[in-house]
C-alpha cells in the first residue's frame, strides 16, 4: 500500500506523528510525507519532536513548496491520503481546489482521481465557515474524522484516546491498530486503568 501523510499547521501535530508511527508498523507500506511550514512550527511548540523524527518514519519526504513532486500528479498511483491534523486553512484550500502548496495539490489529486482522502480537522469551536467547508469536503468525498474523545472503550488517558483515534484513521484504509478498541470489545488487561 502507498499512502500520503500530510501534516498541516493546526494544533495536534502529534496526530500526524502518531499516524506515521502506526503506518510504519504496517506490512508492505510505502509512506510519502509532506509537512507544511506551519506544521513544523506547531510540532516544535507542542512537542519535543523534530521534523527529523517525523521524516525518519516516512519512505519519502517531499518539500511542501515542490509542486513537481510525484504526489502532485494523478499518474503517480497512491491508495490515498491522510491529513492529520488538518488546519482550517488547509481545509479551505482543499474545498476550494486551491493547490497553493504540495499538501493541497496532493489532496486535490486524491479527489480528482477518486482516491480516499481522510481529513482530521483540529479546531474548536467551529465557525459557520469551518462547518461549510467540512460539509463541502464531505460532499466532495472526503472522510471527515475529527479527533473526538471516545468514552465507550475505557480509554481514560490522553495516550489511550490518541491511539484510539489513530486506529480509526487506519481503519479507513482497512488497516488495524493495536491501540484501537472497537465497540463491544474489552481493552487488554495491561491497558486497564
Amino acid at each position: 500500500m502507498r499512502l500520503i501523510v500530510g501534516i498541516s499547521g493546526a494544533s495536534g501535530a502529534v496526530l500526524g506523528y502518531e499516524t506515521l508511527r502506526a503506518l510504519r508498523r504496517q506490512k508492505d507500506m510505502e509512506i510519502h510525507l509532506v509537512v507544511t511550514k506551519g506544521a513544523a512550527v506547531t510540532l516544535a511548540l507542542e512537542t519535543s519532536l523534530t521534523l527529523a523524527d517525523a521524516a525518519a518514519l516516512a519512505d519519502y519526504v517531499h518539500d511542501d513548496d515542490n509542486l513537481a513532486a510525484p504526489i502532485a500528479s494523478g499518474s503517480f498511483r497512491t491508495d490515498g491520503m491522510i491529513v492529520a491534523p488538518c488546519s482550517m486553512k488547509s481545509l479551505a484550500g482543499i474545498t476550494a481546489g486551491y493547490a497553493g502548496n504540495l499538501l493541497g495539490r496532493a489532496a486535490d489529486v486524491c479527489l480528482k482521481e477518486g482516491r480516499k482522502l481522510v481529513l482530521v480537522p483540529r479546531e474548536t469551536p467551529l465557525s459557520k465557515a469551518h462547518l461549510r467547508n467540512l460539509c463541502t469536503a464531505a460532499a466532495d468525498g472526503c472522510v471527515i474524522l475529527p479527533p473526538m474523545l471516545t468514552f465507550y472503550n475505557d480509554q481514560m488517558t490522553m495516550e489511550g484516546q490518541l491511539q484510539h483515534i489513530i486506529g480509526k484513521i487506519l481503519a479507513q484504509f482497512g488497516l488495524t491498530h493495536a491501540g484501537f478498541v472497537p465497540w463491544g470489545e474489552k481493552k487488554p488487561a495491561a491497558q486497564s486503568r
